[in-house]
């Protein structure tokens, strides 16, 4: 998240999910993906906001699909990074869902919460089964404006995604805690991907990041002290100076 509350998870649709900003303060307050070419996405929007480098095609989507309506649209957006099948349009689960992300650096319990976010949980659940966030890394860490961890790009570089683009679920009066997992995205509607921040200190983020779920003590303590050893180049922005590479997620 080379943008402050954007982890670059978020930018997809602008070529990498990551946050992406106007500028670092941007990257801090969006979850796009920064450090790519492509605007903030939920994966790599900006230094300051979670946003995703993935490529997606920088658009809106013509038909995302909002929560509730029992059906979700997944449109098709650019490769995926990594070999996978769709969700399927229906969700599978229901309720809170709990979910384990083994890592190089520790264990960190998640609480996905599919009544809230049905469309996103339903992804992240399909993706997860298939072993799509098996053996990648967390790359990007932002420790100044916005304090998250963004994840979910198997290709390291905050401009992977699954070769589908996620509706937005969202009630404009979104909040970003410590202890929130949520979807990174590019500056456009509808552009969340598999990228994903997990927020280790509250972060005044704009209500634009679709919540899903949240982080569990122990795994929040171990985000916050990857968030003190700060980033592989000493700014506030950038690879974790303490590897974080996923080595699996289990679902239930």
């Amino acid at each position: 998240m080379r943008t402050r509350p954007a982890p670059r998870v978020l930018a997809r649709r602008a070529a990498t999910r990551p946050l992406a900003a106007v500028a670092v303060v941007a990257c801090l307050t969006s979850l796009a993906a920064c450090g790519s070419d492509e605007e903030p996405t939920a994966e790599d929007t900006s230094a300051a906001s979670p946003a995703t480098s993935e490529s997606a095609s920088g658009s809106p989507s013509d038909d995302g699909s909002a929560a509730g309506s029992g059906s979700c649209d997944y449109p098709q957006d650019g490769q995926p990074a990594k070999e996978v099948d769709p969700p399927e349009t229906t969700p599978t689960v229901s309720g809170e869902v709990s979910a384990d992300v083994a890592t190089s650096a520790g264990d960190i319990g998640l609480t996905l919460d599919a009544d809230a976010a049905p469309c996103t949980v339903n992804s992240f659940v399909s993706l997860a089964e298939q072993g799509y966030f098996d053996g990648t890394t967390c790359h990007r860490l932002t420790t100044e404006g916005i304090y998250v961890l963004q994840c979910g790009d198997p290709t390291g570089t905050g401009t992977g995604g699954p070769g589908y683009t996620i509706p937005d679920e969202l009630t404009g009066e979104e909040t970003y805690p410590a202890g929130t997992l949520a979807m990174a995205k590019t500056m456009y509607p509808d552009s969340g991907g598999s990228q994903f921040f997990m927020v280790y200190e509250e972060s005044p983020l704009p209500p634009d990041y679709t919540v899903f779920g949240t982080i569990d003590d122990a795994g929040l303590d171990l985000l916050t002290e990857i968030g003190d050893e700060g980033t592989d180049n000493g700014t506030g922005d950038g690879a974790p100076a303490t590897p974080v590479d996923i080595e699996s997620v289990t679902v239930g």
